[in-house]
């Protein structure tokens, strides 16, 4: 028989304490009891038929009523005469719904958290109300998120380490562990003057409040040797922080990026250029630098979606950008050492010109072949010296071809 038994109504209330609703009212007052729930008892033949069975049931709902009310209704069977059943199921507080499910504890623990945060950071209550379990799943270390949301109130953009705080049991590493809890309390109590949205996530969090961060870095290498950076004739492989990158503004005439380290260290040296290792979406390290704005700049990524993606990034700090290498005679020249893109980029990429977006088509229908991918370390490097006098001419400088 599919009648409602004790467990049932264990599992209804621990849906709701599974949802947060249950604490939650702790909170808010919002408790909705006396809460009814579901009852599923037998109907009048399964009365007539299976009496004895009924009876069991009627025992079992009412041996499991220390937690919830029953509510009865007499009933006058013909065969069986006045007989009383459960006619409703009540939970009639919070209490009894913690007791139901054996919470009655953690009801406990969460009631302490929430006087403490209506003691010190009341601004909270409102995402205890929200949030109520992951309060819970925090509670050995509320107390210490609460004192450093409290030290950043009272210190805003304060322009510090993280490794700076000093408050008890708090160190850089715990901040680092909960950023994205300290983000969301943090939007919740500091003013918002002192909160720069145009950062986010765990990598933004420090300068989203004012914090000092690792400084973002450029490696890059000059290709020239005759504008040598450092006093030496060795090669100029350099890396600067981004602030010490945008106040270069090199006498040179032509960037080159591309993703690929050894790429990178190997690319032949050009007159009047550079090369920059890219690593990557995200362009933040060099957007900074206004004089790029006024040189040519060559991308070189791997021929797949994700690298003509990342070409579309690119253009979006600096427009002029042109593609190196990432073109249909190269790709089919280097057939031989084609590779599969697991997890294609396919998308709307307004920034490529219209030979590129052919291509980045013809890749995302696999007209040329399943996930086709050609890594920009595999295009064979005479093939890219060629392509460079081709197109620079006298300023490639004698590379070592073997």
């Amino acid at each position: 028989m599919k009648w409602t038994i004790p467990a049932d109504l264990k599992t209804q209330v621990k849906r709701l304490w599974d949802r947060g609703l249950l604490l939650s009212a702790l909170v808010s007052g919002e408790a909705g009891f006396p809460r009814r729930l579901q009852l599923k008892g037998p109907n009048s033949r399964e009365l007539s038929d299976s009496f004895a069975e009924v009876r069991g049931w009627i025992a079992r709902l009412s041996a499991g009523s220390g937690n919830y009310r029953i509510e009865w209704r007499r009933i006058n069977h013909p065969v069986l005469g006045n007989n009383d059943i459960p006619a409703a199921i009540w939970v009639d507080t919070l209490d009894d719904a913690f007791e139901l499910i054996g919470k009655m504890h953690s009801a406990g623990q969460f009631r302490t958290l929430v006087a403490l945060t209506s003691e010190q950071q009341p601004e909270l209550l409102p995402w205890l109300v929200k949030r109520p379990l992951k309060v819970l799943e925090l509670e050995s270390v509320w107390p210490q998120l609460l004192n450093v949301v409290d030290w950043l109130r009272k210190n805003p953009r304060p322009g510090i380490y993280l490794r700076q705080i000093d408050l008890p049991g708090v160190h850089s590493k715990f901040i680092e562990a909960h950023r994205g809890i300290l983000t969301e309390l943090f939007d919740l109590v500091v003013p918002e003057d002192a909160i720069d949205a145009r950062f986010s996530g765990s990598g933004g969090f420090c300068r989203r409040y004012g914090f000092l961060d690792k400084p973002v870095r450029v490696r890059f290498r000059l290709l020239d040797p005759n504008i040598p950076l450092l006093p030496t004739r060795s090669d100029q492989d350099l890396v600067v922080t981004q602030t010490a990158f945008a106040d270069l503004d090199l006498p040179i005439s032509t960037v080159f990026i591309t993703e690929n380290e050894i790429n990178f260290l190997a690319f032949p040296q050009v007159a009047g250029s550079m090369v920059i290792f890219g690593g990557g979406y995200g362009f933040a390290n060099l957007a900074a630098a206004s004089w790029l704005q006024r040189k040519h700049i060559h991308y070189w990524g791997d021929i797949d979606t994700h690298g003509f993606a990342i070409l579309h990034q690119l253009r979006g700090h600096f427009p002029h950008a042109e593609s190196l290498l990432m073109d249909r005679s190269t790709l089919m020249a280097h057939q031989r050492v084609w590779g599969t893109e697991t997890q294609p980029k396919i998308t709307n990429l307004t920034r490529l010109n219209q030979v590129e977006n052919c291509l980045y088509r013809e890749l995302c229908n696999n007209s040329l072949g399943s996930s086709v991918r050609l890594e920009q370390e595999r295009i064979g490097y005479q093939w890219l010296v060629e392509r460079l006098s081709q197109r620079f001419g006298h300023r490639l400088i004698s590379p070592m071809i073997t």
